[in-house]
């Protein structure tokens, strides 16, 4: 499975009247063939890559064990480290996995990934997040997206998985 997604952090915007600021990026993830436990691994070795921290968000406790499972077992030769938001090396840990999102995570995460798509505005608070979320959450998605797209200082974009697995931007 494939994610031509770009994980580029943060990007500056001009302001007339003080300079620049910081333009928030949120990324909505439409589930439509994989879970969030596949998709969260790809998504978290782009981050990784670019040597940036993450957390990610599950409130189901199930959830949150899958994800653990994949970061662990996602290649055959390797696996992306990771530990829990609580646990004794979190401040070491590059992935954190929680049950909600901490705007100042112990790992300092400037990304965050919301898999349950259960919105939480503390994604707000990260240079990028990734907000994933099946059909069942649709609606609740919309009404995230049509808030967001309303807010200064966020850049929001829509990523659907074709049926070969790869991600393709759709249109904002």
């Amino acid at each position: 499975m494939a994610c031509a997604c770009s994980t580029v952090s943060s990007q500056k915007i001009l302001k007339a009247d003080d300079g620049a600021v910081t333009v928030t990026r949120v990324d909505f993830y439409r589930l439509t063939r994989d879970p969030a436990a596949r998709v969260v691994p790809l998504l978290a070795e782009r981050v990784l890559g670019q040597g940036d921290r993450l957390l990610v968000a599950a409130g189901d406790a199930a959830l949150r064990t899958a994800i653990s499972d994949a970061l662990w077992a996602h290649k055959a030769d390797a696996f992306l480290a990771h530990g829990s938001v609580d646990g004794d090396t979190a401040r070491l840990d590059p992935i954190l996995v929680g049950a909600d999102l901490d705007p100042s995570p112990p790992n300092g995460a400037a990304m965050a990934i919301i898999a349950d798509g259960q919105w939480r505005d503390a994604a707000l608070g990260f240079a990028r997040s990734f907000f994933l979320f099946d059909n069942s959450r649709i609606d609740d998605a919309r009404a995230v997206w049509r808030t967001l797209a309303k807010a200064d200082g966020v850049e929001a974009h829509f990523w659907l998985q074709d049926d070969r697995g790869r991600w393709q931007e759709g249109a904002r």
